[in-house]
């Protein structure tokens, strides 16, 4: 775990919630993902019906962003979830934890949309994180 981000999962006051952290800050060089769909390097949806399949795919490709830019799931502050059937977010749960594990969890929002820019897709992810200066700890 990263020691340059500190979670509050529940501040006072604030009911504590399911999976996520309320508030999330830290010091370091900012990195904004754009929403991920599950598309492959070429382009072709993964997962074509299966939300789990399809969440697999899009932390695959967080991944593949985040590496990019020099940064990490553990430096992820902020997942912003569009789901187009809040039903399948266990299942992105399910491929989060996979991804970033279970603790501290990044602060989240979980939007259900009528559709995305595909009709084949059923999730996006963007994400947001905080990569340490200098060495990491």
């Amino acid at each position: 775990m990263t020691t340059h981000l500190t979670r509050v999962a529940a501040p006072e006051g604030v009911a504590p919630g399911s999976g996520y952290s309320h508030v999330v800050w830290g010091t370091g060089r900012f990195v904004a993902v754009s929403g991920q769909c599950a598309l492959d390097a070429e382009g072709e949806v993964v997962g074509e019906g299966d939300p789990a399949a399809q969440a697999r795919q899009v932390f695959a490709n967080l991944r593949r962003c985040l590496a990019a830019a020099g940064a990490a799931f553990d430096d992820v502050v902020k997942l912003t979830y569009y789901v187009t059937d809040v039903a399948y977010l266990p299942a992105v749960r399910a491929a989060r934890d996979e991804a970033l594990g279970t603790t501290p969890p990044p602060a989240s929002t979980a939007v259900q949309v009528t559709a995305l820019f595909r009709p084949e897709l059923l999730l996006e992810v963007e994400a947001f994180a905080l990569v340490p200066e200098g060495p990491r700890p």
